[in-house]
């Protein structure tokens, strides 16, 4: 019985053990991002002057033009302040003329003083002296009812700047999204309600939160693509556009920002989209799938040491067709054997 035993050992000790090398590969992971989807402008539009809403020309849902006209608002005040303004730049030319009159009356008597002047003991020097005096004084005024005119005209320009404000424009086209107010409403910077809000979405911006351990892996001006739950089965892109270079302390997140073309209008604001997001190539450690042993106890491969087995606890990352890649202390270009058991214990001679 002894011998018979002996020579089975024996015999399997002898037998050959299949072994395979370890591998180190660089996998190409995706990752499936939460993002949201956001206009790529928008504003809420706020009256710049006091007054009551006359007409409002747009509503939700209108598509505007940059530069069409929104809301008109009256204020019947701005009437009467221009009025001031422009009686008050009048005023300001006709003391600017009466100014140069009196230069020019005291330029007129100046020459002919000095012109008699020439005469010995036809005029006096102190009287010389004093008309040159009179004429530099009437060229001050003359200097000083020009600043008032152009004070008085600029008054002007800013009464008419703030009338212009009446008429509310679309800064950039887009569509209007919520309307706040109706005619007759007051409106102003004292009143806090907007206008209306309008937004660019036939481009939008999708922001996703990119996870701390892949923030180095940004693909700047990559392609990528995403899908939303409104369309299942289609898959829309966009392009990395931005990055915020800061993490959130909260989440040990990044906001990257993709610009995303919606000529359609299939996409909205506010939609979540799960974003196909690249992950790192990072160099992976790969074994066939049938070296990795699973116990109740532990996760093994069995490599071969000096020709014997030695157990190596591993854990099981992604698989890569018919290898898996694994972590645990061993190194690219170690021998495992390539269909494991339990059965092979540590020490077998292996070769």
């Amino acid at each position: 019985m002894k011998l018979l035993l002996l020579l089975t050992m024996t015999a399997l000790a002898s037998s050959a053990v299949d072994l395979a090398r370890v591998e180190s590969k660089a996998l190409d992971n995706t990752l499936r991002l939460p993002g949201e989807l956001a206009p790529y402008e928008a504003v809420d539009l706020r009256a710049r002057v006091n007054g009551y809403v006359e007409r409002v020309l747009v509503d939700r849902g209108s598509f505007v033009k940059k530069g069409q006209l929104l809301v008109v608002i009256t204020a019947p005040e701005m009437t009467a302040q221009i009025a001031e303004a422009e009686s008050r730049a009048q005023g300001a030319e006709s003391q600017r003329a009466e100014a140069q009159a009196r230069l020019a009356a005291t330029q007129s008597t100046y020459d002919r003083l000095k012109a008699a002047s020439a005469t010995p003991g036809a005029i006096a020097g102190n009287e010389l002296v004093q008309a040159e005096k009179s004429v530099e004084a009437a060229a001050a005024s003359v200097r000083a009812a020009a600043d008032s005119v152009r004070a008085a005209h600029a008054a002007v320009d800013a009464v008419r700047r703030l009338e212009s404000y009446l008429s509310v424009t679309a800064p950039f086209a887009g569509v209007v999204t919520e309307r706040y107010v109706h005619p007759g409403a007051l409106v102003g910077p004292s009143v806090p309600e907007a206008l209306l809000r309008i937004e660019q979405n036939s481009r939008l911006r999708l922001v996703v939160a990119v996870p701390e351990s892949e923030a180095s892996s940004i693909p700047r001006g990559a392609h990528l693509t995403f899908t939303v739950s409104g369309y299942p089965n289609k898959v829309f892109n966009g392009t990395v556009a931005r990055v915020s270079h800061s993490m959130d302390p909260k989440t040990r997140t990044m906001p990257v920002e993709l610009d995303v073309a919606n000529p359609k209008l299939e996409l909205a604001p506010g939609m979540y989209p799960e974003v196909n997001w690249p992950a790192g190539r990072n160099a992976s450690l790969l074994v066939p799938a049938t070296s990795v042993v699973t116990t109740t106890e532990r996760t093994f491969v069995i490599r071969d040491k000096g020709g014997r087995a030695e157990w190596v606890d591993v854990r099981k990352g992604k698989p890569a067709g018919d290898q898996v890649e694994v972590m645990g202390a061993l190194r690219p270009g170690d021998t495992v054997v390539r269909r494991a058991t339990d059965e092979i214990r540590p020490g077998t001679l292996l070769r």
